[in-house]
C-alpha cells in the first residue's frame, strides 16, 4: 500500500456558510490528523484513531 500524504475531508458538522470548519485526514496508518479549514497552512493536532473515536463519540448529540 503507497500513501502519498493526508487526504483530507470536511466534517459533515460544518455549515454552508464557510465559518467554523474542521478537516480530518484519517487515511494514514496509526494517525487522524485535524486542521482548521480556514488555515490549512497552520498548525494540525494528531490523535491516535483509537482517541478520535471517542472524542467523536463524546461529542454527538443524543437521540
Amino acid at each position: 500500500m503507497t500513501i502519498t500524504g493526508p487526504r483530507w475531508r470536511t466534517s459533515t458538522r460544518s455549515g454552508d456558510t464557510g465559518g467554523a470548519c474542521v478537516e480530518v485526514a484519517g487515511n494514514l496508518p496509526g494517525v487522524v490528523l485535524v486542521r482548521d479549514s480556514k488555515d490549512r497552512s497552520g498548525p494540525t493536532l494528531s490523535f491516535t484513531p483509537t482517541a478520535w473515536r471517542t472524542f467523536v463519540a463524546g461529542t454527538r448529540r443524543p437521540g
